[in-house]
Formats: C-alpha cells, structure tokens, sequence
C-alpha cells in the first residue's frame, strides 16, 4: 500500500523541478511490464510534451488533475487543434478535473500552473519504441522549434476563456 498524500507530491514535485525536463514520474505499478500502469505525472511550467498518440498498440488514457492547472490539447491529423479544455482542482476552479481519452487521438498538455500532478492510468506494458506515435507537423522534444510551439499552445490556452 502507498498513500498518495502531500508528502509524495512534494518528493516528486522536488523532483520534477530538479529534473532537466521539468517533469517526472512516480509510478505505482512495480514493473513496466504490468497492466494497467498508474503514475503521477508531475510537471512543471514550461515542460514540452511533444503531441502524440498510442495506436499501435491502441491504447486510452485516463487523466485526474490533483494539483494545479493544465491546458489539455487534442488535435486533428493535420495537426489542428479540436478542442483546449482547461483541467484542474475542481475545488478551486469550477471546470472539468480529468479527460478519458480513447486510443489513437493526438495530444498533448500545456502547464498553464506553476505544476501540475495528473495522476494517470493506460494499459501497459510500456516500450519505449511503440508506447507513442510522435506528431509528424510538431516537433520533437529537444528540437529547434520545442519552445515556438509550446508558445504558441500557451497563447491559445489564454487566448480566450475554454474553462
């Protein structure tokens, strides 16, 4: 048994913070081979999320907000974005806290907090050469362009009010 309390939060926001990517996991499940994987996502603002999907193998995601803020993108196969929904503590702002996602849709999320902890659960195993079809109109983490195009996410985010 593992609580999920403030204590866990702040050892992994810490580490989400300290982290080159500015964001880290803590996972739940004992080995990347179980199913279903559950984890916290611990971001900080300005972490990249490159846009992408689970096709292959076809995978859903659920995401619960426990902290903070987040910009959730889903986008068309052109890269288009279809829909900006706000998620968060429901007990500080009145909208939606979480999304389930059904497998092969393209997304990605904006940290419009401070940080934000997403709790999340997708079927595993987990391999790193098929768990995500990277968006081929979006650049890839650690490519000229990461920051522009998480720019441009932010501004639409606060463009107008999609809370």
């Amino acid at each position: 048994m593992q609580l999920i309390d403030e204590a866990l939060f702040e050892t992994t926001l810490a580490r989400a913070a300290s982290a080159p990517r500015g964001r880290t996991n803590h996972n739940f499940h004992p080995s990347l081979d179980d199913n279903p994987h559950r984890f916290l996502n611990v971001m900080t603002r300005g972490t990249y999320i490159t846009p992408h999907r689970h096709l292959d193998p076809a995978k859903s995601e659920t995401f619960v907000i426990l902290r903070g803020e987040v910009a959730f993108f889903v986008f068309d196969d052109r890269g288009e974005i279809e829909r900006c929904q706000t998620l968060g503590d429901p007990m500080q702002r009145a909208h939606a806290c979480g999304i389930d996602l059904a497998p092969g849709v393209w997304h990605s999320l904006v940290v419009t907090s401070e940080s934000a902890i997403c709790f999340e659960v997708k079927p595993g195993p987990y391999q790193a050469a098929n768990d995500k079809d990277f968006a081929p109109w979006a650049p890839r983490e650690g490519e000229p362009g990461c920051a522009a195009y998480l720019e441009r996410l932010t501004r639409y985010a606060a463009r107008s009010d999609r809370r």
